[in-house]
């Protein structure tokens, strides 16, 4: 049976064979805990805790302080030391609040699990909110309102993304390897509020050991399948993965919802089975620290709030001194200038090159190729789109589509000229959302 995918897209280098065959290896935190109350789509949380306070694992410190918006919880057990503004890794300033590890990790008492059989809904949704659970693929939308649409009886498909179609990126690789019941009882969970609705596993082909397990694993399960998708970036963008498991189309206007689909990262359906069936709310992730300029590349189980420094070093360190290091994967992450920075809900992987190739390339004249255009899965024109963007031409810029690029980075990725087309679109969309938003 040929492998699922979606029209354009590019096969670059994936670098994942570098921390693949790395087992997650757990990292204790060695200094001061630092956990910025905005770490979420929506309104930053309120913190409820103040200097001086004792807190244990696993206690709520600042609390959802709207609709849209998500608790943070402490990671370790110590000693409020701050709440104070902290730089994170965008480079911006947040309220934070910095803890004093006292290493002892003493823990709350954690409520009992839920049996999804005999739970209503309600008690599902609510447990999931309380622990604090966002999209952990880097978008961090709160997860109870994902699994809260408007009409759930017209879910047909919930989507399990498993593609990690970025580079380099091998975290939820070893946790489909290592933990794979987790994944998959997490799902069930997800299934559990949508009686109507069949359960997708999606794989990316060159992860046929993890297509194996997971075959394996659900072979007896009615609802639930493993569905192989093409390797290719960005088979798991939102918009392709749902069209390469569906079949079904959704645009810039639209959510998954709109045409009966949910989708969830790997690591947030991990979490929510930690928080139903273990009553623990979000407090860890798996990091990948790998690249060319990292001695010993891994995949870590960090405790949120943990300092980046401390990630290099575990890895360690430099074999060279990098020229560049991203927050995420080389494609839809970002580069940093600052490693005394904390980890957080939506921190996927920390890489380091020993060549910024971006920062060398010479941009000159288009050649009017029209690769941008080939590659690009939303289907749009680039170049046109980028010029728009230079000239401030609004209305030819949404005239042409311009808010249905998903900002994946292939036009740029492809381009002989060297020219930033992602860049220069996504500061014009970013423009326009503000706008609406308005």
């Amino acid at each position: 049976m040929a492998s699922l995918t979606f029209k354009g897209g590019i096969h670059p280098y994936d670098g994942k064979d570098l921390s693949k065959d790395k087992p997650i290896r757990e990292v204790l935190p060695k200094g001061d805990l630092v956990y910025p109350v905005s770490q979420h789509i929506g309104a930053p949380a309120t913190p409820i805790v103040k200097k001086g306070d004792h807190v244990l694992c696993g206690q709520k410190i600042a609390e959802a302080s709207g609709f849209v918006s998500s608790p943070v919880y402490a990671t370790v057990s110590g000693f409020v030391k701050a709440v104070e503004p902290r730089r994170v890794v965008t480079g911006d300033s947040v309220m934070s609040i910095v803890i004093e590890n006292d290493d002892k990790y003493e823990e709350v008492e954690y409520p009992p699990a839920i049996d999804i059989n005999k739970a209503s809904r309600e008690e599902i949704i609510e447990r999931i909110k309380e622990a604090g659970i966002v999209g952990m693929g880097g978008a961090g939308f709160p997860t109870f309102i994902k699994l809260s649409p408007k009409e759930p009886d017209k879910i047909d498909y919930v989507i399990v993304n498993c593609a990690e179609c970025e580079p380099y990126l091998t975290s939820d690789y070893r946790r489909m390897l290592e933990e794979p019941e987790k994944l998959i009882n997490g799902l069930k969970v997800s299934l559990r509020l949508f009686p109507k609705a069949q359960g997708i596993l999606a794989v990316e082909d060159n992860k046929k050991d993890c297509v194996d397990i997971l075959k394996k694993l659900t072979k007896d399960e009615t609802r639930i399948s493993v569905k192989t998708l093409k390797t290719k970036y960005p088979q798991g963008a939102e918009r392709q993965l749902v069209f390469a498991t569906t079949g079904r189309q959704i645009n810039c206007s639209m959510l998954p919802a709109d045409v009966g689909c949910v989708v969830n990262n790997v690591d947030t359906v991990v979490a929510i089975y930690h928080a139903i069936f273990e009553g623990k709310p979000l407090m860890e992730r798996i990091v990948t620290v790998t690249g060319d300029a990292i001695k010993n590349p891994c995949n870590f189980k960090v405790r949120i709030g943990t300092n980046y420094h401390e990630l290099i070093e575990e890895a360690g360190g430099f074999r060279v001194k990098p020229e560049k290091i991203v927050s995420g994967g080389p494609m839809m992450g970002f580069g940093i200038f600052d490693l005394d920075v904390p980890t957080t809900k939506t921190a996927s992987a920390l890489l380091a090159l020993s060549k910024d190739d971006v920062s060398a390339a010479q941009e000159t004249a288009c050649i009017k190729c029209g690769r941008c255009s080939e590659v690009c899965p939303g289907r749009v024109l680039p170049n046109k789109l980028m010029m728009a963007a230079i000239h401030d031409d609004e209305e030819t810029f949404l005239k042409l589509n311009g808010m249905e690029c998903c900002e994946c980075g292939c036009c740029s990725f492809v381009c002989p000229a060297k020219k930033p087309l992602t860049q220069t679109i996504k500061s014009m969309r970013k423009m326009q959302l503000a706008k609406k938003k308005k």
